[in-house]
């Protein structure tokens, strides 16, 4: 979720599309907070560990 967060990110930037701009920074931030929940142990949607 991270990687496609800033392949949209770039995207977004190159062909100046704010639409994808901003879905890459939500992508991003979820994806990051589902990260630091899988590594404090959390479990998230059933998963401990979430790559």
């Amino acid at each position: 979720m991270i990687i496609l967060g800033l392949i949209l990110l770039i995207i977004g930037l190159v062909a100046g599309i704010g639409i994808l701009w901003t879905i890459g920074i939500i992508l991003v931030a979820i994806g990051a907070l589902l990260w630091v929940l899988g590594a404090l142990g959390h479990a998230v949607g059933g998963r401990r560990h979430y790559y």
